[in-house]
């Protein structure tokens, strides 16, 4: 059954099953999802001093961070122009850069310093690490190996009204599940599943009044809630707001905390999410942070479930595409409407996401 995207919510039908299970499918979102936009890379007190870096991955691109002797930050490539071995491994601090596989060693700017037991070489061009776009916004790193995607601040677009310059990691916690990446982003999209799904949570908020504003790169779950017992609020706002920024994403924002979901595929039917909770002074509010985990990880274990569950569904050969509550599940249909963009799943007549 071909397939392509409807910009008409009322009339589209939700991406077809194959797309959660294909080894090919994953290969090209590597490269036309996650290696086409900005990724959250790490955090910015990583990286303050000269020498210091971290290494990551943006789609299947190995990547390391640094801060070089001129103070200025870099991405560039984590692969060794020798041999293709690590540049780096992990996070700390260095003066140079040595490859863990023959030693070639690089200055903090990327440039070969070293090339030991090479002499004889002819016509040899001493090679550079590539390099790629790095910004950073409120402490938070981003990458991009595209040199298409808009600048940082375009991309996030109102986002960056907030500011959460100052504040610190208070806790992190992994978490691994047998479904493919987007069932967990199609279930973070919507609150329709929240009556069911969430039984604590429904106590909390305001479900009529619920409802998702979509923009271009990014959309916004708006949370009133009726009776805040275990989300905590300010005297002066009732609401929580969860963005979701394309395409794997998730930015939870509290009256004075906020936390990141970073959604990360390690096949096309096992993912990682990394949650990570930040306060202004975590040694004086650990209570608070404690508890906020405890339902966070009550949330998580419910979705957990429910994803897994969604994940052998697709796999019946009775399902292949469902439809969308226009009420409750904008959210999903533009996610699956930029996902159809980068993937070339938009037919002539349909038009690219708002």
């Amino acid at each position: 059954m071909s397939w392509t995207f409807d910009s008409r919510l009322e009339f589209a039908a939700t991406i077809p099953s194959r797309y959660y299970f294909d080894a090919a499918v994953l290969e090209q979102e590597q490269r036309d999802v996650f290696g086409a936009v900005w990724q959250l890379a790490g955090r910015a007190e990583q990286v303050r001093e000269p020498g210091q870096f971290f290494t990551t991955t943006i789609g299947a691109e190995p990547v390391l961070v640094v801060r070089g002797n001129d103070g200025v930050l870099r991405a560039m490539s984590n692969v060794c122009r020798h041999r293709a071995g690590p540049v780096a491994k992990g996070e700390g601090k260095r003066p140079v850069l040595q490859c863990g596989y023959h030693g070639w060693t690089y200055n903090l700017d990327g440039t070969l310093l070293r090339t030991p037991e090479f002499e004889g070489v002819q016509e040899f061009d001493r090679p550079c690490l590539p390099q790629f776009r790095i910004e950073e916004w409120s402490d938070l790193i981003f990458v991009s190996i595209s040199h298409a995607v808009p600048a940082l601040a375009d991309f996030l677009g109102d986002i960056t009204r907030h500011d959460f310059r100052g504040y610190r990691l208070a806790a992190r916690k992994d978490w691994e599940m047998n479904c493919n990446w987007k069932v967990y982003v199609d279930n973070y999209l919507e609150g329709y599943h929240i009556p069911i799904v969430h039984p604590s949570l429904f106590r909390e908020i305001d479900y009529p009044n619920y409802r998702t504003e979509t923009k271009r790169w990014y959309s916004i779950q708006h949370a009133p809630l009726k009776r805040a017992e275990r989300i905590r609020v300010s005297e002066s706002g009732s609401e929580v707001s969860y963005y979701w920024v394309y395409p794997n994403l998730m930015l939870n924002v509290y009256p004075d905390n906020f936390s990141t979901n970073l959604i990360l595929p390690l096949g096309q039917g096992r993912t990682l999410t990394v949650f990570e909770w930040y306060f202004r002074d975590p040694e004086k509010v650990r209570q608070e942070i404690d508890e906020t985990i405890s339902f966070s990880d009550e949330i998580q274990i419910e979705d957990i479930e429910i994803c897994e569950a969604v994940q052998r569904g697709l796999a019946s050969a009775t399902y292949d595409t469902g439809r969308y509550s226009p009420q409750r599940e904008n959210g999903v249909h533009h996610f699956h409407g930029l996902y159809a963009e980068a993937m070339g799943l938009c037919g002539e007549s349909a038009s690219r996401p708002q």
